[in-house]
C-alpha cells in the first residue's frame, strides 16, 4: 500500500527538471489529463499545457520542444509586459495599480488515494503581498477544481477590483464554445457557437437565482463543433451561487485565454493588513473522447464530491403546488396523500401558502417571513399532515422561501433594518417581495432559526423545498458600513452558504431541493448542501427534453428533479400524452406535479405503471453512467440517450419523437456496453396493445446493439419508448 501512495505521489506531485536557472516543471496530474506550468524563483509562472496525460519525460520536454511558441501566465495580473484580459486587478496600499507576480514555491500533499492538493505561492515582484494557487486533483474522475487566495501582507490596505478562480490558455487552429442562456421557465438551453477575435463574456449580476439566464458553466471545443464520443474539449464551472463572470478572449496570437471567477461588478474587496481573501473554486476539465466523457466525469465527481447524498436513491415525489397553488385546506391535502400513496409515490411535498399569521399566505402579496402555521387551513398543523403522509407510507416535505419577505408581514413591520435597500432609496419590489440581508448575521441566525424550528415543530419532516423568487435590485446593507457596501455580493452568498453548513451539521440526513424560480440555482457552489435540483418551472415535457438535455451536460441525473404535470400545461397550455409526460420525467428524477383528485381512473393506472417501472429502472437511471444518442438540438425530430450501471449489467434507452416522420424511422445504436455480453431487451412503461420497438423480448450482444443498434417505432410527435436491458447468462 505504501509503495502504491509513493507511485500515486510520484504521477500526481510536482516533477522537478534541472534546467538552467533552477527551472522547475509543475506537472499536475489525474488518470487522463495533464496541467503542466514551468517556473522559476523571482520569474513569472508560465503556462505550458492542459490536454491529454503526459508522461514525465513528455514533461519536461515542453520547454525544449516548445521554448519558441508563444505562452502566457498562468495568472497573470495587470502590470508588467502584459497583453491579455488580466486575472487579478489590485490598488496597493501605496496606490500603484500595477501587480507583478512571480514564482516563490510550490509544494503538494496527497490527501487520499483519489485526492492530492498542489499550492502554488506567488509574489509581488516589489510589495509584500502573496497569490496561493491551490489545485486539487481529483485523479479518478479527471477533475480539478482550483481556488486562489491574496494575502496582503503591505502596510496599509489593498482594493482587489478583479480576482478570477482560475485562467487557461490553449492553443488550436479554432475554438468553439458551449454556452448556455435562457429565462425563467426556459433554463439551460443549449448554444454552441465559433469564437472570433476579441472578448465573449458570460456574466450574471443577479446577486441571486444566479442561473436563470446565463451559466458559468461552458465547453470549449478546439479544431471543431464539439462531438458527443471524440475530439478534444475543456470543460469548467463556477462552485458559486452568486454573481459570476467568465470570459474568453481570441488574441492576436490565435490563443484563446479563460478566466473564470467573481463578476466584478461594483465588488470591490478591501483587505486590511493582514487580512487575505479567497476566490470560489472553479471546476474544469479535459476529454479527448467528446463531451460525453466529459459529462460523465463531472456527473461521477458530483455524486462522490459535490452533491448531498450522492450515493442514495431519490424518491418518487408528488408535489401539490401545480395542484392546487395556495387554495388547499388539511382535507384536501389528506385526499390527495391518498391518492399519490394509490398511485406508488413515496414523498409528498406541501408547497407555498401553508403559513401566515396576521397576514396569511392566501396568495403572492402577504405573509412570506411569517412561518407560523395556517391554523384556518392547518388546524391539525403541520404534524398531523406529516403523521398521516406516513400513515399512508410516503414521507413528508415542505416548501420556504426564508431569504425573502413580502412588505405585508410581521417580520418586515418588525425589522426593516434587515432589507436589503440602498440607503432611503425606495425599495423596489419583485414578485412582491424584498430580500432579507443575509449579510447580516442576525439575519443568517433567523433563517437558520427558521429551519431549525420548523422541523423541530414537525419531526416528520425529512424533505424541504428551499425556494429563492427574486433576484437583487437596487443593493444596499445597513449591516455593511459605508465604506464596504461593495463587499455586498460576496458576502450575502457567504453568509447562505454559512446558513446551509449549520442546517447540514445538526440536520445531516434532511433532504433539501434547491430552488429558485425554477433553475436559478444551478451551480456546484449550492450543490453540495443539497440532494436535487428544481431544473425548471417549466413542466411542460417539449420544453423539458431541451431543458434537461442542457443541464445534463454538467449536472449528474439523480440531482435532476422531472415531474409529470397535468395536460393542458399550466406554463404552455400544450396537451401532451400522459405515456410522454411520464417517460420524460422517468429520464430524471421522476416525481408528479399536479392534483390527482383530478385524473380519470385511466390516469392513474397509467401513473401506477409508470412509478412502478421507474422503480424498475431508477439504479441505473440515477447512479448509472450518460450517453446521449440523438441530440434534440439536432433537429431531426427525435431525442435519445442511455443509462448503463457501472458493471454494465443494466442498461436503460429514453427515446422521444418530438415531430412527425412520415416515411423515416428511427435507429439508435447504444452505447457502453460490454460487447461480450448478452442484453435482454424489455419495454417499460409500454403502451398497451402496443410496443414501441422491433426488438423487445429479443436476447442480443452488445456487440450487436452498438455496431447495428435497434428500431423503434416511433412516428408521430410525442410518441416514446423506455427500454430495460438487462444482461444475461449464457
Amino acid at each position: 500500500m505504501k509503495r502504491a501512495f509513493a507511485l500515486l505521489l510520484l504521477l500526481l506531485f510536482v516533477a522537478t527538471s534541472s534546467k538552467g536557472g533552477g527551472l522547475q516543471i509543475v506537472k499536475i496530474d489525474t488518470d487522463h489529463q495533464s496541467f503542466v506550468f514551468s517556473a522559476a524563483s523571482g520569474k513569472p509562472l508560465m503556462f505550458r499545457y492542459w490536454g491529454a496525460r503526459l508522461s514525465e519525460e513528455d514533461a519536461g520536454a515542453i520547454l525544449s520542444a516548445c521554448g519558441r511558441e508563444k505562452s502566457w501566465e498562468l495568472y497573470p495580473a495587470y502590470g508588467g509586459a502584459l497583453y491579455t484580459n488580466p486575472a487579478l486587478t489590485l490598488v496597493h496600499a501605496d496606490g500603484q495599480l500595477t501587480t507583478e507576480l512571480v514564482f516563490s514555491s510550490c509544494h503538494s500533499r496527497q490527501l487520499d488515494e483519489n485526492r492530492t492538493e498542489t499550492i502554488i505561492v506567488l509574489q509581488d515582484k516589489v510589495l509584500p503581498l502573496t497569490v496561493e494557487l491551490r489545485f486539487t486533483a481529483f485523479r479518478q474522475q479527471d477533475i480539478v477544481m482550483q481556488s486562489v487566495t491574496v494575502r496582503n501582507r503591505e502596510q496599509g490596505p489593498v482594493i482587489v477590483r478583479q480576482i478570477a478562480s482560475a485562467f487557461f490558455s490553449l492553443k488550436a487552429m479554432s475554438y468553439y464554445l458551449t454556452h448556455f442562456h435562457g429565462s425563467s421557465n426556459a433554463e439551460m438551453w443549449l448554444k454552441e457557437e465559433l469564437l472570433t477575435p476579441g472578448i465573449k463574456t458570460i456574466d450574471s449580476k443577479k446577486g441571486v437565482r444566479t442561473t436563470h439566464n446565463e451559466n458559468s458553466c461552458f465547453i470549449v471545443s478546439v479544431n471543431g463543433p464539439a462531438k458527443e464520443d471524440d475530439g478534444e474539449v475543456y470543460g469548467g464551472a463556477l462552485a458559486w451561487s452568486g454573481n459570476f463572470e467568465s470570459s474568453f478572449q481570441l488574441d492576436d496570437f490565435n490563443m484563446l485565454q479563460i478566466r473564470c471567477g467573481l463578476n466584478p461588478f461594483c465588488s470591490e474587496i478591501r483587505l486590511l493588513p493582514g487580512e487575505s481573501f479567497t476566490t470560489p473554486e472553479a471546476v474544469v476539465g479535459y476529454s479527448d473522447r467528446g463531451k460525453g466523457q466529459l459529462t460523465r466525469n463531472f456527473h461521477r465527481w458530483a455524486r462522490r464530491y459535490a452533491l448531498a447524498h450522492g450515493d442514495r436513491y431519490r424518491s418518487v415525489a408528488l408535489n401539490n403546488w401545480e395542484g392546487t397553488h395556495w387554495n388547499f385546506n388539511e382535507k384536501d391535502l389528506r385526499e390527495i396523500i391518498d391518492k399519490a400513496a394509490e398511485i406508488g409515490c413515496e414523498l409528498f411535498i406541501l408547497d407555498d401558502g401553508w403559513f401566515g399569521g396576521k397576514y396569511p399566505r392566501n396568495d403572492a402579496t402577504a405573509g412570506l417571513g411569517d412561518w407560523q402555521v395556517n391554523a384556518a387551513k392547518l388546524p391539525g398543523g403541520l404534524q398531523s399532515i406529516a403523521g398521516y403522509a406516513a400513515a399512508k407510507g410516503l414521507r413528508f416535505g415542505i416548501w420556504i422561501e426564508p431569504e425573502m419577505v413580502n412588505p405585508h408581514s410581521e417580520l418586515a413591520q418588525e425589522h426593516s433594518e434587515w432589507i436589503v435597500r440602498s440607503g432611503e432609496r425606495e425599495i423596489p419590489t419583485l414578485r412582491h417581495q424584498w430580500i432579507l440581508d443575509l449579510c447580516n448575521p442576525d439575519v443568517q441566525d433567523f433563517i437558520f432559526g427558521v429551519f431549525d424550528d420548523l422541523l423541530s415543530s414537525a419531526p416528520g419532516i425529512s424533505y424541504v423545498k428551499w425556494d429563492a423568487n427574486r433576484h437583487v435590485n437596487n443593493v444596499g446593507s445597513t449591516y455593511l458600513p459605508a465604506d464596504e457596501q461593495s463587499r455586498f455580493w460576496v458576502d450575502y452568498t457567504r453568509g447562505l452558504y454559512n446558513v446551509y453548513e449549520r442546517i447540514r451539521s445538526k440536520y445531516p440526513d434532511i433532504e433539501i431541493q434547491a430552488c429558485a424560480s425554477g433553475g436559478g440555482r444551478v451551480d456546484f457552489g449550492s450543490l453540495p448542501f443539497h440532494d436535487e435540483i428544481w431544473t425548471s418551472d417549466n413542466t411542460n415535457a417539449i420544453d423539458r427534453i431541451f431543458i434537461q438535455w442542457g443541464t445534463n451536460l454538467f449536472f449528474p441525473t439523480m440531482a435532476m428533479a422531472a415531474h409529470v404535470s397535468a395536460a393542458p400545461n399550466r406554463q404552455t397550455g400544450m396537451s401532451l400524452p400522459l405515456k410522454f409526460r411520464c417517460d420524460v420525467a422517468m429520464s430524471g428524477r421522476m416525481g408528479i406535479e399536479l392534483d390527482p383528485r383530478k385524473l380519470a381512473r385511466e390516469e392513474i393506472a397509467c401513473l401506477q405503471d409508470a412509478v412502478a417501472a421507474y422503480k424498475t429502472i431508477r439504479p441505473v437511471v440515477q447512479h448509472g453512467d450518460l450517453y446521449r444518442l440523438v441530440s434534440p438540438y439536432d433537429e431531426s425530430g427525435w431525442a435519445a440517450l442511455n443509462y448503463v450501471s457501472e458493471t454494465k449489467e443494466r442498461c436503460v434507452l429514453f427515446a422521444f419523437s418530438t415531430a412527425l416522420h412520415t416515411r423515416t424511422r428511427l435507429t439508435l445504436r447504444l452505447k457502453g456496453l460490454d460487447p461480450a455480453g448478452y442484453y435482454k431487451i424489455t419495454e417499460q412503461n409500454r403502451q398497451k396493445g402496443k410496443t414501441g420497438c422491433h426488438a423487445e423480448g429479443q436476447t442480443l450482444s452488445g456487440d450487436y446493439l452498438m455496431k447495428c443498434g435497434v428500431g423503434f417505432d416511433l412516428a408521430k410527435p410525442f410518441e416514446s419508448c423506455v427500454l430495460l436491458l438487462e444482461r444475461q447468462d449464457r
